[in-house]
């Protein structure tokens, strides 16, 4: 594998990182090369954390920006190796979230006298469940990395300012039955039908919007999976309707539970998953000034990144990276070169040289 040249083109770096194979739990190929290309840089201090690579510099700047990618992908879905269409780059990872990467690590080769500080962080496992993420690990191992006065996380955004993200929280309504022959379903009592009532609330639910510095967050409550019955034969005496609530950031879990139990009353319900979600942050001034050099808009996150995680830890955050969001985890991923350089144009700007 060759050196990355962090000194490049930022989307020929993400060219070099894509065709790297870094599936979620397999991304040591990866750090390897990245913590090999940052340690080349003598102004920044590099570590190692499992598969998470960070750097930083110590300058004594009154504030410190963080920025954080992802270094792993999706499952590979015949898309690899890297393909170039002209200015368009084709491949797993190209969105979430190489290209991204691509630009911080660009930017942390090049930007030698910022206005900041800055924190890089590289990490692993982002791609699957919540307890392997890496930031989860370096935010219990090592907490002073994850300190700063703005987080800038990579994710897709396609070249603008996302702010703050909205909560998930995944609930399951049960309904209970009797079972019987279905050739004497009197005898019985059919779970299946009793979903009718939770439906219903469902099918006459009004989802509310939010606005927030500026921002509208729209809320959405879907079912997304329906369980139950045991045999062609048989009434059913077990349903389970499986929902999904995106809630915005100006409620808390407990909040969001709360009001869901409102929704359903009476019926049984139990929280299965929840993600709380993160304010805009836009009043910040590091915010702010980010604000300002992308164009002057900003627009709101409505589904979950990890902006929440550095939002609990009491760091204004916003997602800023290349790429259409809608084109994550899917075979078609894309982006345009030119959207790589434009958000590594606009970053340098706001860090200063």
């Amino acid at each position: 594998m060759d050196a990355l040249d962090l000194h490049a083109d930022p989307a020929d770096i993400a060219c070099a990182l894509v065709d790297i194979p870094s599936v979620s739990g397999s991304e040591a190929a990866i750090a390897d090369a990245v913590q090999d290309a940052l340690s080349q840089q003598k102004h920044l201090e590099v570590v190692r954390n499992g598969d998470a690579v960070l750097a930083r510099t110590n300058l004594g700047r009154p504030s410190r920006v963080i920025l954080a990618g992802h270094l792993d992908t999706v499952p590979v879905n015949d898309n690899l190796p890297l393909r170039r269409d002209g200015d368009v780059l084709h491949g797993l990872g190209t969105v979430d979230m190489k290209g991204g990467d691509a630009v911080f690590l660009h930017l942390a080769a090049t930007v030698t006298e910022p206005d900041y500080d800055l924190t890089f962080v590289f990490y692993d496992c982002e791609e699957v469940e919540a307890a392997r993420n890496g930031l989860g690990r370096i935010e219990r191992e090592l907490p002073d990395w994850l300190r700063g006065d703005l987080a800038i996380v990579g994710e897709p955004s396609n070249a603008v300012i996302e702010a703050g993200c909205q909560g998930t929280m995944r609930i399951e309504v049960r309904c209970g039955g009797r079972r019987a022959h279905t050739a004497r379903a009197w005898m019985g009592v059919n779970a299946i039908h009793a979903l009718t009532e939770p439906l219903r609330r469902l099918a006459e639910y009004r989802a509310r919007e939010v606005e927030i510095d500026g921002l509208t967050y729209r809320e959405g409550l879907q079912a997304v999976r329906v369980a139950g019955g045991v045999a062609g034969n048989v009434v059913p005496d077990e349903a389970v309707l499986a929902i999904n609530f995106r809630f915005a950031p100006d409620r808390t879990a407990e909040q969001a539970e709360e009001h869901l139990r409102q929704v359903f009353d009476g019926l049984d319900l139990s929280v299965v998953d929840c993600a709380a979600g993160a304010l805009p942050g836009l009043s910040a001034p590091t915010a702010a000034a980010l604000v300002e050099a992308a164009g002057g808009q900003a627009a709101a996150k409505l589904g979950w990144t990890d902006v929440a995680r550095f939002a609990a830890l009491g760091t204004p955050a916003v997602n800023f990276g290349p790429g259409d969001p809608t084109l994550a985890h899917t075979r078609e991923e894309h982006v345009a070169s030119t959207e790589i350089r434009r958000v590594a144009e606009v970053l340098r700007d706001f860090l200063g040289k």
